[in-house]
């Protein structure tokens, strides 16, 4: 029933932005966490950020500390990539992840089909 559908991904020169976001549809009890992560061409798949449930705990991986920033809507069910001063190395395909409870099925991990964000030089 759950379903992520992320959208805002392309291409941008090296210093540009972009804002990624990631609609959760479907049914469930309660969001446990919410991340963001990315995989490039022969590279495994790495968290880039992840926002807890009451928001108290933010994770961010080094390489995009101080330029991503990750947030959440909650009337909307959707999360947020803000990405900026990208550089080349940030090029990969960005996905969307939760971690969502429901009573008949416990806590469940969803993925998104990933969008691909290209940085030129």
């Amino acid at each position: 029933q759950v379903q992520l559908v992320e959208s805002g991904g392309g291409l941008v020169q090296a210093g540009g932005s972009l804002r990624l976001s990631c609609a959760v549809l479907g049914r469930f009890f309660k969001i446990n966490s919410m991340g963001w992560y990315r995989q490039a061409p022969g590279k495994l798949r790495y968290m880039v950020a992840e926002i807890s449930n009451s928001f108290t705990n933010i994770k961010y991986d080094d390489s995009v500390k101080g330029r991503f920033t990750i947030s959440r809507d909650i009337a909307n069910n959707t999360l947020y990539l803000q990405m900026n001063s990208l550089k080349p190395e940030d090029t990969a395909v960005y996905y969307c992840n939760i971690n969502a409870y429901d009573f008949s099925t416990g806590s469940r991990t969803y993925w998104g089909r990933g969008t691909q964000v290209t940085v030129s030089s």
